[in-house]
């Protein structure tokens, strides 16, 4: 395998000239790509809709095409899922992918083209490798197997020719022959719907192998590894699987779960963030050790951005990339290569730099705390969360907060509920401690906490272990892109697990 090690990894790094070059002429490439997917759908019902033929800039485009939600698109979406064709694209659509972006009852079916699956998706496969291997020339990753937990799918109800299931487990389905050949477990236990028994078969089948490196959501990859340990009696990761290199990381905040991947690994290996959604392959951590991701210019993906004092307006502004500044939230629009055309992904932004263009997601427009002036985003809860830990011995696994409004002439607050791995030994300090650092990060949270008049310091339960774990499962939302909601401008979920919490004891 040394010798395959060596001929990919050449013809990997290729590409690192390609990708310089959009570095270099960033608002080249997106004006570029912009014209080449209106062309290519104008003759499609949408583009005859609005008009693609005649539309000659950036402008006309933004003048005429609404920027949509996944409501507003929905009916054109499920004309295609019922077999209608040229719709929002020209070529054939038969896949699906299928997401909730949190744990909400509502379904949504993003179109996977065969443009976006090869131009998008596993472009930006290749092209992390390819950045990997130049970043560390010494790696050894295609001298053992590709661990990867994705999630299932199904055959779509509307169609018996179309399918949906979650992204990871559409390009499973669709992987190249030589990825194939270089991944575990076998594509049967990899797209199980069951999840229990998934992770069991996981555990059986992998244990044997020469895994070198890992993709998947840092949660349910934490589950597969302590089923790893529990089946073959090893003491750390290390121990099983030796030349474990790289943990591929995407879909959460990977800073909560890092003492507990360097503590269940056992040795120094490499993380690498992605920012792979259901909608397209966006961003790569391009440098080791940061912890911004390089946005990926040439996947026919063309980019605007909402101001968050838009974020909630009919008919919002967006900015293109030359006029975007660091430090501030955006909201995030697309138009793709599968026919989302000005989409609303839901994911919030700041970029890091504009030379080259690097981003950290910082959370959801739907995932947020605002109840009392406060502007409480998942970026600052994440942090806040991380520190309280540090500050108290404490290891968090999971949690979700919401608001507790205004009672009595009492103020408001958020109710924390957090599950830990690790316990903090007091639970007041650790309350205590997440407080002093929100303040830290969030100056409206600073003011509106003071002398408690508009907002009460925050309240923290523990939760049983494996709380969020049954939850999930009563909601039919485990495993794969599935992930726990941060934080609700409702009660919903808190009020929900809370009542499952009193059961549970």
């Amino acid at each position: 395998m040394a010798i395959i090690n060596s001929i990919l990894s050449w013809i990997i790094k290729k590409r690192i000239h390609q990708i310089e070059l959009f570095m270099k002429y960033p608002c080249e490439v997106q004006e570029e790509w912009l014209r080449r997917l209106i062309a290519i759908a104008q003759h499609t019902q949408w583009g005859e809709h609005f008009g693609y033929n005649s539309i000659e800039n950036t402008r006309t485009f933004k003048e005429r095409v609404p920027v949509v939600s996944y409501d507003q698109l929905q009916p054109q979406i499920e004309r295609i899922m019922r077999g209608e064709q040229n719709i929002l694209w020209p070529t054939e659509i038969k896949w699906f992918a299928k997401s909730s972006g949190t744990t909400g009852s509502k379904s949504k079916f993003i179109p996977v083209s065969m443009e976006s699956l090869e131009e998008c998706h596993f472009k930006g496969g290749k092209d992390l490798l390819s950045i990997y291997f130049n970043n560390n020339p010494d790696a050894q990753l295609f001298d053992g197997k590709l661990l990867s937990l994705g999630g299932s799918h199904s055959i779509n109800a509307f169609n018996s020719e179309s399918y949906y299931g979650d992204i990871s487990a559409i390009l499973i389905q669709n992987l190249p022959f030589w990825v194939k050949i270089m991944r575990t477990p076998d594509i049967s236990i990899a797209l199980m719907d069951k999840w229990d028994d998934k992770i069991e078969k996981m555990a059986q089948e992998t244990i044997t192998e020469n895994v070198t490196n890992i993709s998947g959501v840092p949660s349910w990859t934490l589950v597969l590894l302590n089923k790893v340990l529990e089946l073959s009696g090893k003491n750390n990761i290390a121990e099983v699987w030796p030349n474990l290199e790289l943990f591929v990381h995407g879909a959460v905040n990977f800073t909560p779960y890092k003492e507990q991947f360097y503590k269940i690994i056992g040795k120094p290996i490499q993380y690498l963030e992605t920012y792979n959604a259901s909608e397209g392959f966006f961003g790569i951590q391009d440098r080791n050790n940061s912890d911004d991701m390089l946005l990926m210019l040439d996947y026919g993906v063309y980019y605007e951005f909402i101001p968050q004092s838009d974020w909630n307006s009919e008919h919002p502004v967006t900015l293109s990339l030359d006029q975007v500044k660091t430090g501030e939230q955006y909201a995030v629009v697309i138009t793709t290569n599968a026919g989302l055309w000005r989409y609303k992904i839901g994911d919030t932004i700041q970029f890091t730099s504009t030379d080259p263009y690097r981003i950290k997601i910082t959370g959801r427009t739907a995932q947020f705390i605002n109840a009392f002036g406060e502007e409480l985003m998942v970026d600052n809860a994440e942090r806040a969360i991380t520190e309280a830990g540090k500050r108290t011995g404490a290891q968090v696994r999971e949690y979700t907060a919401a608001p507790i409004y205004f009672s009595n002439n009492k103020s408001g607050a958020h109710e924390w509920l957090v599950e830990f791995t690790n316990e903090p030994s007091n639970m007041d300090d650790f309350a205590n401690a997440l407080d002093e650092e929100l303040k830290k990060l969030n100056s409206d949270y600073e003011a509106k906490r003071f002398k408690n008049m508009t907002l009460d310091k925050p309240i923290v339960h523990k939760l049983p272990h494996n709380t969020f774990y049954v939850w999930m499962e009563m909601r039919k939302k485990l495993g794969g892109q599935h992930k726990v909601p941060r934080l609700a401008n409702n009660r919903d979920f808190v009020d929900e697990i809370l009542t499952l919490q009193n059961r549970m004891v």
